[in-house]
């Protein structure tokens, strides 16, 4: 259903805003206000001439304080229908994907996308392949389309939910070829045109376009604080799942993509109960949950609270990212009709990369090293950004390959415009809100080597520093 915004709940939304000159007091209100959520994407903003009678402003006002928001980015106009809220940079551009080069940057030091939270392959995986192709021509006398997985591969995910806490058969894993395919195929099966699927938010983007597969209308639940130790607003959740009862419910409770937060088995239990009670099925995304940096105790699966949960997984992270393999675990009476609509997408996950996770996940060493370097290189980063931005705040996480950055003023779209001349790419919050918003949020993977990170915070900090008339905005409040 499309949102449009009266002229007297624009009017109170706006308040008083500088009128030196006016056009672009009221130009400046309305991006901050499209810019942290609360003018939604896609909102119908009034006329101009309802505007201008509103605030007492002459229509030339209203119609170039709007131009300017269409030049910005933070609004497009649509012939004969009207003015409508908008995200400055093609969201596209920003989603986790594999990227193609961009070749170098104007300054001749390269670039640095920052869009992607992968890295070359963990050292060990081309030894992983050498051991795969030894193996593969005992297969090549069979058809090779295994719609629920190589039978070894799936025995070895099965038995690593069973040491986790969360006894499952093989026969309960289907592989596929992604996380991020997974989730489109539990989409796919289980979801109808117009039925409702909460999302958190902010979240992992391409898990929104993924999940409106089958036809499901996305409901934002918002997180807590990203700067507080709790993570998960259990409170207003609960209300999300009252007031909305939608179908589906995606998470990440393991060092949640972007936050980096780890939910507890407390919260789980809860969580698990508000979504038994709205009879909503959680789609539980654990593509990260290998990644612990830290000696920080694992909870159980949340699987293991929620039994009817369907759980996705993923070698991509913790290997790399070209190794197009997942999993999906689901109950015994679901998994039939997984299998039934992943084949209308694809007729199995390549043979030859499920024998290199087979051989990959045989041993521990890989993972661990994999781990180590993830951790050297949050540490570069977050030391870095402490030198070079120090008043920008974020937590520093437990796992996970990212950090949430929260700006002291200013708009983080603007930010990843002004910097992407200089061949740094980022993505800004608004990418990772369902609803719009989190304008003053930016996310920064630690994926890439130590000194691609120093470099990249180096850059940003210098046209951080240099005064832009589109971030100068209200100053947020110091962190005791």
């Amino acid at each position: 259903m499309q949102r449009s915004l009266s002229p007297d709940r624009l009017a109170a939304l706006v308040g008083t805003f500088s009128r030196a000159p006016a056009y672009r007091g009221l130009r400046q209100a309305l991006q901050e206000l499209v810019g942290d959520g609360r003018i939604p994407l896609g909102t119908r903003l009034p006329s101009e001439r309802a505007v201008a009678e509103a605030l007492d402003l002459s229509r030339n006002t209203v119609t170039r304080a709007y131009a300017d928001l269409i030049a910005a980015g933070f609004a497009t106009a649509r012939q004969g229908s009207g003015t409508y809220a908008a995200a400055p940079l093609d969201r596209r551009r920003a989603h986790d994907r594999a990227l193609h080069s961009r070749g170098n940057s104007s300054t001749g030091g390269g670039t640095i996308d920052l869009n992607c939270a992968a890295s070359g392959a963990t050292p060990g995986v081309a030894a992983a392949y050498e051991r795969a192709l030894a193996a593969l021509p005992s297969y090549l006398a069979s058809d090779g389309y295994l719609p629920s997985g190589l039978p070894t591969l799936q025995a070895q995910i099965a038995e690593s939910f069973a040491r986790r806490g969360l006894p499952t058969s093989p026969e309960q894993i289907v592989i596929t070829s992604g996380a991020l395919a997974a989730v489109a195929i539990v989409a796919r099966a289980l979801s109808r045109p117009g039925d409702r699927v909460m999302i958190e938010s902010p979240v992992y983007p391409n898990a929104i376009e993924a999940l409106k597969l089958g036809g499901g209308r996305a409901v934002s639940a918002p997180l807590g604080d990203p700067l507080a130790e709790k993570g998960w607003d259990l409170d207003g959740i609960e209300a999300t799942l009252r007031q909305t009862s939608p179908h589906l419910a995606y998470l990440i409770p393991d060092f949640q993509n972007p936050t980096g937060f780890l939910m507890s088995d407390a919260v789980r239990a809860r969580y698990a109960a508000a979504l038994r009670a709205a009879r909503t099925v959680a789609i539980v995304d654990e593509a990260l949950q290998a990644t612990a940096l830290t000696d920080v105790s694992m909870p159980a699966p949340f699987a293991a609270h929620a039994g009817d949960a369907i759980t996705i997984g993923s070698a991509s992270k913790l290997f790399w990212g070209g190794l197009r393999v997942g999993w999906i675990r689901a109950p015994r009476d679901r998994v039939s009709r997984l299998v039934a609509a992943r084949v209308q997408l694809d007729l199995g996950t390549s043979l030859f990369d499920q024998l290199v996770v087979s051989e990959l996940l045989k041993t521990d060493d890989i993972a661990a090293a994999r781990r180590a370097q993830l951790r050297q290189r949050r540490d570069a980063l977050a030391a870095a950004l402490r030198e070079h931005v120090p008043d920008w705040r974020f937590r520093l996480p437990d796992g996970g390959l990212t950090l949430w950055l929260q700006l002291p003023h200013g708009s983080a779209t603007q930010l990843a415009a002004d910097v992407e001349p200089t061949g740094v790419h980022l993505a800004p919050g608004p990418v990772f809100s369902v609803e719009g918003g989190s304008d003053n949020w930016l996310r920064i993977p630690f994926a890439r080597p130590e000194d691609q990170l120093v470099q990249a915070v180096e850059r940003i900090a210098a046209v951080w520093s240099v005064p832009s008339r589109s971030r100068q905005r209200r100053a947020l409040p110091l962190i005791a």
